[in-house]
Formats: structure tokens, C-alpha cells, sequence
């Protein structure tokens, strides 16, 4: 068992990246179909084992993990606060997250957002009341703050240019 534990976390690290968590959750969902009978302890020893061999081979590390989600995330248009909760979600401990969050750029993020929406300096309509609304309504509802929403919808295309290619994300 400990070796199909072993074999099985190196598959599931070679086809992508996962937390500590998730490879634990992974290894007890499967070893319990698996093998029929298998008593708690016996799934706690797989899981136990299954990380310390994702560990020793340099394909589990939380931080790294993180450190790729929020470059991910705030290349993609997530804010900050979006990205944190899906970290926490996943298993990835607080000060993880916040030593990950540390150089996160949420006006980056909403730039990114922005003109993968065609909002504030991205939009080809012109700004009536109602697209206004469902702008700050959609950024809003993404995590950013009324201050980043605010300097979004009013900022002019050339500033957005600049965030974007200001930016080392």
C-alpha cells in the first residue's frame, strides 16, 4: 500500500501542481476505492506518506504553489482577495498566502480585467449610466476595492498601457 501511495502521489505531482491538501484528500479518496476495508489510520499513514514522498522529490511546495497562483491570478484579472480565498480553499495556510500576496498588484489585476472586459479605458461604447454601473458592479463583485473600481472606469487608455507594461507580472 505504501508503495501504490508513493507511485501514486509522483503521477498525480508529474500532471500538475497541487497543495498538500489536495494531494492528502486525493490519496485518501482513491486509496478508499482502492482498497476495500481500510481503516482510518491506514488512510492517514497513505496520505502521511504520499507528501513526504511529494516532498523529498521537490514536486510539493505549498509556497511555490502559491507563489504561481497569484502570478497566475493577477495576469488573469483576479484581485487579490479572489486569489486568497481560492488559495485558502485549496488548503494553503495563512501566512502562506499573505507571504504570497505580499507584491500582488491589485490595479494590475483590474487593468487586466478591464480590457479582457472591455471596461473603463477599454471600451469601444460610450459610457452611459447603466454600463457604468454594471462596470463597477462586475469589478466590484471580482474583489477590488471602490478605489481601484473607481480609478478603472475613469482612467484613460494610454494610463491603463502603462500599468500593463509597468508591471512584472
Amino acid at each position: 500500500m505504501l508503495a501504490w501511495a508513493r507511485n501514486s502521489a509522483l503521477y498525480r505531482l508529474s500532471r500538475r501542481m497541487m497543495t498538500e491538501q489536495e494531494l492528502a484528500s486525493a490519496i485518501r479518496r482513491k486509496a478508499k476505492q482502492k482498497f476495500e476495508g481500510i481503516s482510518g489510520p491506514q488512510l492517514q499513514a497513505l496520505a502521511a506518506r504520499a507528501i513526504d514522498c511529494g516532498r523529498q522529490v521537490g514536486g510539493l511546495d505549498d509556497q511555490a504553489y502559491s507563489a504561481s497562483k497569484v502570478r497566475a491570478g493577477i495576469r488573469g484579472g483576479k484581485s487579490r482577495r479572489q486569489i486568497a480565498d481560492t488559495l485558502r480553499r485549496k488548503g494553503v495556510s495563512n501566512d502562506t498566502v499573505s507571504e504570497a500576496l505580499l507584491d500582488a498588484d491589485d490595479l494590475r489585476a483590474a487593468t487586466a480585467y478591464a480590457r479582457k472586459r472591455g471596461f473603463g479605458p477599454f471600451r469601444t461604447a460610450s459610457a452611459d449610466e447603466k454600463r457604468l454601473a454594471r462596470e463597477l458592479a462586475s469589478l466590484a463583485r471580482r474583489g477590488f476595492s471602490l478605489d481601484i473600481v473607481r480609478r478603472i472606469t475613469s482612467m484613460e487608455r494610454e494610463e491603463a498601457e502603462e500599468v500593463m507594461a509597468d508591471s512584472h507580472w
